[in-house]
């Protein structure tokens, strides 16, 4: 027998990635991170074309293999997070674009049953794709680069994606873009990203593109606009109260030796109800018709406080003519005393209604 061909790394990863057993497909995967971050640091490293496609296929094989949802889940996220091992630019594009082409290549072959897995790994990698334009502040040139990529791999009429890619690319573009960059992005930034799509849309013939597109990009970006001028608007009354507060916030404090009672009228000293005053009049005219008192002695109730004022009440109270002239007095109203009569049982816990209260007179 021959010597042994020793296969490369990039071989023999990709095929225990696509291993029956799931730990083994598990330590493929951890031993491929730490072999992209060991490569890419390596002055003359970093990864080819066709080395790219063979560990994407290896990639594809280990989400085809993985069956619970939860772990699907948590594979995806894994395999996405790769393009943050790498550490230049150009080798994250790279490494996106064989993604792409792996899905385009493949896609036909994916049944039913596994669509949704891929459905979800393209959504991871097109969000972490945002998160490395993040974390790079959003260069033009980045963003353009990517923007290329994109366009080339999926939306162009020249390019290999199925029918079912490109829909679903195009369907979640604005979603996971917005998760990622709702609250940095500017309306110029925002319509250089967007920008493909209008080109696209003005030149293809697939009746079927320009469907998604008009639904996914602009019906998405038209029913969205109320609620950006509503969260402008708000951000506007919140900006103005502040303002006002801060303009307010003085003039709220009072000068240096003013008292408040400085500016109160005499009047109110005198009457200390205000607006009722009026009313009291009133009240105490009626009583003196009643009572037959002078005119002279109504005036408005003495605002000091204490026993004189408790002492009044009394002598008013022990006056025999108010008790017997005035029936609509305190005496008079209600003089009639009710008899309590005790509830039995368990009745006795409960308030008496006005119903029940209304039978006892009858």
């Amino acid at each position: 027998m021959g010597p042994r061909v020793q296969l490369p790394p990039e071989i023999q990863l990709a095929q225990r990635l696509a291993g029956n057993e799931q730990v083994t497909r598990d330590r493929a995967v951890r031993k491929l991170r730490k072999y992209i971050v060991a490569r890419t640091q390596r002055a003359e490293g970093g990864f080819t074309h066709d080395e790219l496609l063979k560990v994407w296929k290896g990639l594809f094989y280990c989400m085809w293999m993985q069956d619970k949802p939860l772990l699907q889940e948590e594979l995806g996220r894994t395999i996405s997070q790769l393009v943050h091992t790498f550490q230049t630019t150009e080798a994250q594009h790279l490494f996106l674009r064989a993604f792409w082409q792996t899905m385009n290549r493949e896609w036909t072959g994916i049944d039913r049953l596994r669509l949704d897995k891929f459905y979800m790994l393209m959504r991871m990698v097109l969000h972490e794709s945002w998160m490395a334009l993040k974390t790079r502040g959003w260069e033009e040139r980045q963003t353009e680069q990517l923007l290329e990529l994109l366009t080339t791999e999926i939306l162009h009429p020249d390019s290999q994606a199925p029918s079912g890619v490109r829909s679903h690319f195009i369907e979640i573009f604005l979603e996971e873009l917005a998760r990622v960059g709702a609250h940095e992005l500017t309306a110029e930034q925002n319509l250089r990203l967007i920008d493909p799509f209008c080109r696209i849309a003005a030149r293809t013939q697939d009746s079927l593109v320009l469907h998604n597109i008009t639904r996914g990009i602009f019906e998405t970006i038209v029913e969205q606009a109320p609620l950006a001028i509503e969260e402008l608007m708000n951000e506007l009354d919140v900006q103005e109260e502040e303002e006002g507060e801060e303009q307010d916030v003085p003039s709220r404090k009072p000068p240096k030796g003013l008292f408040p009672e400085d500016d109160i009228p005499e009047k109110a000293y005198r009457c200390p109800r205000g607006g009722r005053r009026v009313k009291m009049k009133r009240r105490l005219s009626q009583l003196q018709s009643r009572t037959g008192r002078g005119a002279g002695e109504a005036s408005c109730p003495d605002p000091s406080p204490g026993p004189a004022r408790r002492r009044r009440r009394r002598s008013t109270g022990a006056d025999p003519t108010v008790s017997q002239e005035q029936p609509g007095g305190r005496r008079g109203r209600g003089a009639r005393k009710r008899g309590r009569r005790p509830l039995a049982g368990p009745a006795r816990r409960w308030p008496v209604t006005r119903s029940q209260s209304g039978r006892g007179q009858s």
